[in-house]
């Protein structure tokens, strides 16, 4: 997907300050981008999620994250690219380390690595000029393989009720279309189901536990902000469909490994979803930038 859309959780976003503000509508308002849409939603998860379940466990950890962030993304921008970039990525990822990264008690720098890993792969982890992880998604990934027993993700703990999930989950579904990449969700939890079913054909497990997961917090926030983030997907509709239905299939896999107690797939148990994406998405996008990089030399 091409930049005009902005970013999503850890995203860049295009031109440092271009697409992100509100831009002036016909009729003389003001219209919201899709950035600031996705920041608006990301703040209402934060906000629900703290008002109904207490999630943050102090508000320490959330100063802490969207400061480092922050810090980390104009210092990283002045050295790199010369300039201030706009922060409205490192307020997403900074609010996407707090809600997903559940440190062990009275531990803050899971946090703060988390949020610190999510810039710096935005510049460090390149190609032809585009990083290739959804940033958020791969410093937590990183973070569970480094440091397990510190950390895990979001669970449970936020809660699974019916009318707070119903709102989170039709606002988003509004906003990713009015971004333009409601396909890519819809994909995403059309392939989960499908997925789940043949799981529980082979397992036996009960169809309804195997697709429970994808209605969870942690799952909200991979539908809408991870598995589409414009800036970390291919540049067409039909291979952005076809990335997502590989990264629900391989999570499925993930998923089954672990059912059948496969050694090799232990390591991805904590976060199926998370794992799959940081495995198939980067491979997909150097794909298709080094095909664009080919048709642009001949």
């Amino acid at each position: 997907m091409g930049n005009a859309q902005g970013s999503v959780v850890g995203g860049t976003g295009g031109a440092p300050g271009e697409a992100l503000l509100p831009r002036p509508s016909a009729t003389g308002g003001f219209q919201l981008t899709p950035p600031w849409l996705i920041s608006i939603l990301i703040t209402l998860i934060l906000a629900l999620g703290e008002w109904r379940y207490q999630i943050l466990g102090g508000w320490e950890r959330l100063g802490l994250a969207l400061g480092l962030a922050i810090m980390l993304e104009v210092v990283l921008g002045l050295a790199v690219r010369g300039r201030i970039p706009s922060v409205q990525s490192a307020y997403v990822s900074g609010i996407s380390a707090t809600l997903l990264t559940k440190p062990a008690a009275g531990v803050l720098w899971p946090v703060a690595f988390v949020a610190m890993l999510a810039i710096a792969s935005k510049y460090a982890l390149t190609y032809r000029g585009r990083h290739l992880w959804n940033p958020t998604n791969f410093s937590i990934c990183a973070m569970l393989l480094i440091a397990p027993q510190s950390m895990s993700i979001l669970g449970s703990d936020f809660g699974n009720e019916l009318s707070t999930n119903l709102l989170i989950w039709c606002i988003g579904l509004v906003i990713v279309w009015r971004s333009k990449i409601l396909h890519v969700t819809l994909t995403y939890l059309v392939s989960f189901a499908a997925f789940a079913l043949l799981r529980s054909a082979i397992t036996g497990v009960d169809p309804l536990i195997e697709i429970a997961p994808v209605t969870g917090p942690m799952y909200q926030l991979f539908s809408f902000f991870m598995v589409t983030d414009p800036r970390t997907t291919v540049h067409t509709r039909g291979g952005r469909i076809l990335v997502t239905v590989l990264v629900a299939a391989l999570e499925c896999v993930i998923r089954l490994g672990n059912d059948f107690g496969v050694g090799a797939f232990e390591v991805f148990q904590p976060a199926p979803s998370m794992y799959a994406l940081t495995i198939v998405g980067p491979a997909a996008m150097f794909l298709d930038l080094w095909r664009q990089g080919r048709r642009g030399q001949a």
